[in-house]
């Protein structure tokens, strides 16, 4: 039975009958996994458009900012090598659907925290509540590129996609600069809007 961790042509009787039912697929695989991957930098995009919010409104030091940044990108780092080893042992899609619901639910504690305003509260609670949380983030939102990239190279795998590799696999990786500009737009115009800024969030 194919899966997204076997080849998905065959050789023999059923050669031509695989590769008629690859090509119908093919662009489900890329769109649903280009929208995973975009809703991935939607969300990490729109809290860099709200920082100077997190400072004035939410009171968070520039200081406890810049570790959040520092501890997301080390663990994402860190992450993409575990996530990859995770996506050639286990189901990738699982891996995945895993990555985006750990990503969202690190955004709705984030939220909690500035609810329930933590830091006013207790100014190490609240420190040490929002570094965790966004230490848990880099590592969610770490599935997405190795085991994305894998399912993507096993849905085009035939020598027609082969040969347009580079082509399609630039057009799927346009996901981040979409979802990073989405974001961007959506978070101003919350903003703009006058809405409260943990609604950008």
């Amino acid at each position: 039975m194919a899966s997204e961790t076997t080849p998905l042509t065959a050789r023999g009787g059923d050669a031509e009958d695989h590769l008629k039912r690859l090509k119908g697929y093919q662009w489900y695989a890329f769109f649903v996994t280009f929208g995973g991957y975009f809703m991935a930098h939607f969300s990490r995009k729109c809290y860099s458009t709200v920082k100077q919010q997190l400072q004035d409104e939410a009171g968070y030091s520039s200081l406890i900012l810049s570790e959040m940044d520092t501890m997301f990108m080390g663990t994402y780092a860190f992450g993409n090598i575990i996530s990859g080893k995770l996506g050639d042992t286990f189901s990738p899609t699982t891996v995945l659907s895993i990555g985006l619901f750990g990503s969202g639910m690190c955004l709705f504690l984030l939220n909690v925290s500035l609810w329930f305003d933590f830091v006013h509260f207790s100014e190490s609670l609240g420190n040490f509540f929002i570094l965790g949380v966004y230490f848990l983030f880099g590592f969610f939102q770490s599935t997405g590129g190795p085991v994305g990239t894998a399912v993507m190279g096993n849905w085009f795998c035939d020598k027609e996609s082969i040969k347009r590799r580079g082509l399609i696999f630039g057009c799927w990786t346009c996901h981040q600069y979409c979802g990073d500009i989405t974001a961007a737009l959506c978070t101003a115009a919350v903003l703009n809007a006058g809405y409260a800024y943990w609604w950008a969030l």
